[in-house]
């Protein structure tokens, strides 16, 4: 009888074992030099185009900035940079991806928020840089932080205040899943730059690329998020999330991004029931859209944001 127990005893030591290294392979964010990630990022494609994302990097540092403190919806301390152009102008609010760096996924960016003359506030998201947090939830809350910055734009700048919503990798489908909620009027526009349709698929691509049983670990991966991080996986569908979408929506991928795939924009261009429009940029990698095409990338930037912004609110 008594080994019964001591198999569900170790089978529960097994899942709960399992679960707590998923969460902390998965969503942990260190505090420890968590302000200090090295701002060039790694890889073949990146180092292909290493010289103009250095360049990009060493304007961007050198620009001054206003340092912005928000308190979330649960508390959690934000921090970001704002980029001023002009008093009045209306404001780009831009979100990282996964784990990077800011200023490494917004060099461009802010470059070209500055030609089209919006001010910009480029987020540090939850459990990354000088924000607080010690979970990166793949979008899920961090959409929520992505309303309390639409607050503060509101609150700080004026209720006529013109908003766009922009984001690389997560911080696309971060976005993405705010206009699937009650925006308030001032987001007149979304730009989504190689986003993930999901936060599940997402997780088991990564699985299958390493090698690992994407299957058979899902449910481990799953309820380390729940344990511990607090959230729940099943709500990353970004999927469902362009079916409620008003605003308009600029869809943008590289078409040889290796890690988030470009049929993953493809197939939320299709689902998305708001005015859309879809770009793909042949030879880029993930997140490499912008120096592969400069000229292309900021004229389509101009185009569709000026289109948006021509509207009253």
């Amino acid at each position: 009888m008594y080994w019964i127990f001591i198999i569900l005893g170790a089978l529960f030591l097994a899942c709960f074992g399992g679960a707590l290294y998923a969460y902390h392979e998965a969503f942990y964010c260190r505090m420890k030099g968590r302000d200090e990630l090295p701002l060039m990022p790694v890889g073949k494609q990146y180092d292909e185009k290493k010289k103009e994302i250095s360049s990009l990097l060493d304007e961007i540092s050198s620009r001054p900035f206003e340092p912005v403190y928000i308190k979330s919806f649960d508390g959690t301390t934000l921090f970001a940079r704002y980029y001023r152009v002009k008093d009045g102008a209306p404001v780009q609010i831009q979100f990282h991806g996964y784990r990077s760096p800011a200023l490494t996924n917004f060099c461009g960016g802010i470059v070209t928020a500055t030609k089209l003359g919006f001010n910009a506030l480029v987020v540090d998201q939850r459990g990354i840089g000088k924000s607080g947090g010690y979970t990166t939830t793949f979008g899920i809350k961090e959409s929520l932080d992505c309303i309390e910055w639409i607050k503060y734009v509101i609150n700080t700048f004026g209720e006529d205040t013109k908003i766009v919503i922009s984001g690389v990798s997560m911080g696309a489908s971060t976005v993405i899943m705010a206009a699937g909620k009650e925006l308030p009027k001032n987001v007149v526009g979304v730009t989504a730059d190689c986003p993930y349709s999901s936060a599940k698929e997402i997780i088991k691509m990564v699985c299958k690329k390493q090698k690992m049983p994407a299957e058979l670990l899902y449910p481990f991966i799953w309820l380390g998020a729940r344990i511990f991080g607090g959230f729940n996986l099943s709500e990353g569908d970004v999927t469902e999330a362009v079916k409620r979408a008003k605003i308009p929506i600029l869809f943008v991928h590289g078409a040889d991004d290796r890690f988030v795939p470009c049929e993953m924009s493809k197939e939320l261009f299709e689902k998305c029931t708001s005015k859309k429009k879809l770009e793909i940029f042949e030879g880029a990698g993930h997140g490499l859209c912008y120096v592969i095409d400069t000229a292309r990338y900021e004229k389509m930037a101009i185009e569709f944001l000026s289109e948006c912004f021509s509207k009253d609110i």
